[in-house]
């Protein structure tokens, strides 16, 4: 008991009171809320957004009926239709016929040989004329001047021995005298049409001989394999029976090159079944081919070859021995192609086919394209094998047979 009322005191009750229940307090009421000043940095307080209606559904689209089709026009009301169309269109003439292209002129009406070779050789006459025009403008024709026009005829490719020539010949007739350059011109294409004249001559078919074997030899890219072509086409013009032999076995593309031309001109070609193949087997069994079928006129082409390498050199011969054994007096022809842009080493090519296959003439191409036209003069007078014909362009027409005058009026540019 004393220990309750101990804890009762300390509990601050007394022990004496009887126990009753606290009574619970009053609630205390909130304070009044003031409300506060609005914040001039706070943001704007957010609107509600309102809940947007639902759309009902969209319903399919109805296909629109196909386009009624027009009802048709009455004769009548068509012709009128027609009248109005034809009133408001503005008059537009018909389209003119297309007339076909005339054919090209032949080269003959396009200028002539004379104006092909002329033109063809611009580049070596402008050599020689720029120089004769320079030295000669109506003066004495003295020692100093024939100095002169000595050592323009050289550079031009004349060569020495042909130079002297013209220039002695100028001191006997002309020495002392005034001189235009006209004149000199003039003189000049007499000279060297006279050591021309000499070795134009034409290469002639034998027809009693058929076959005729014509022989092509040269050094690389004389333009044997074109030289061939454009005489077989010549030849086919003229009625003969021309075969050619693709005897250039190491090189498929000139092989190919020649097979071409054949179809194109009509001539048959004997061609090697392997590259590589024995060039002389191939003339052999080219010419049997030719009297087989009684070709008149058999071209075998050659491979190029260095004039300087005797090994193949050698090989020409072994196809002249082997040609014989058919026919002893073939190559009735052996023609060397002569590229005119060489200059005067045209000169030891020639001498050295010469003294190994026995070139009978020569076929001068690329007159063209070559400022050095005046090597045909120091052919003629140094070597004096004949010229058959001169080569001014790609087409067959442009490859000519050789002739003095036309060729020295050409070379110092007079019509």
């Amino acid at each position: 008991m004393a220990l309750k009322a101990f804890w009762d005191r300390l509990r601050g009750r007394d022990p004496a009171s009887p126990q009753s229940p606290a009574a619970e307090p009053e609630p205390t009421p909130p304070p009044p809320v003031v409300p506060l000043p609005p914040d001039p940095f706070s943001p704007p307080p957010y609107a509600t957004t309102p809940a947007v209606p639902e759309l009902p559904p969209v319903p399919p689209p109805v296909p629109e009926p196909p386009p009624r089709p027009a009802p048709p026009i009455a004769r009548d009301e068509r012709g009128a239709v027609e009248e109005a169309l034809a009133s408001t269109e503005p008059d537009v003439p018909p389209p003119a016929p297309i007339e076909p292209e005339p054919e090209p002129a032949p080269a003959e009406a396009r200028g002539g040989w004379l104006a092909r070779l002329k033109a063809g050789l611009s580049r070596s006459t402008a050599r020689l004329t720029d120089a004769l025009t320079t030295a000669f403008r109506k003066r004495r024709l003295d020692d100093e001047a024939l100095e002169e026009l000595e050592e323009t005829l050289i550079s031009a490719d004349l060569g020495l021995p042909a130079s002297r020539r013209i220039v002695d010949s100028f001191r006997r007739t002309r020495f002392g005298r005034e001189v235009t350059e006209q004149e000199i011109k003039a003189a000049l294409a007499d000279q060297v049409a006279e050591i021309l004249a000499p070795v134009a001559t034409p290469l002639v078919i034998d027809r009693a001989r058929a076959p005729h074997v014509v022989l092509v030899v040269g050094v690389n890219g004389t333009g044997k394999t074109t030289t061939i072509a454009k005489l077989g086409q010549q030849w086919r013009r003229e009625g003969f029976r021309v075969m050619f032999a693709a005897g250039d076995t190491f090189r498929a593309a000139a092989v190919e090159q020649l097979q071409i031309w054949g179809e194109r001109t009509g001539c048959p070609v004997v061609a090697p079944q392997k590259p590589g193949a024995d060039a002389a087997g191939l003339a052999h069994d080219a010419l049997a081919r030719a009297r087989a079928e009684g070709a008149e006129v058999l071209l075998i082409d050659t491979a190029g070859r260095l004039h300087n390498k005797a090994a193949l050199m050698e090989e020409l011969r072994k196809i002249i021995r082997v040609i014989r054994k058919l026919d002893a007096s073939a190559p009735h022809s052996v023609l060397l192609t002569l590229d005119a842009t060489t200059g005067q080493n045209a000169l030891s090519q020639v001498r050295t086919f010469k003294e190994m296959v026995e070139v009978t003439g020569l076929a001068v191409t690329k007159l063209d394209g070559s400022a050095k036209g005046g090597v045909v003069v120091a052919l003629a007078q140094e070597i004096g094998l004949p010229v058959h014909m001169v080569g001014v362009g790609e087409r067959a027409e442009d490859l000519r047979p050789f002739t003095a005058r036309d060729f020295a009026r050409g070379l110092v540019g007079l019509d």
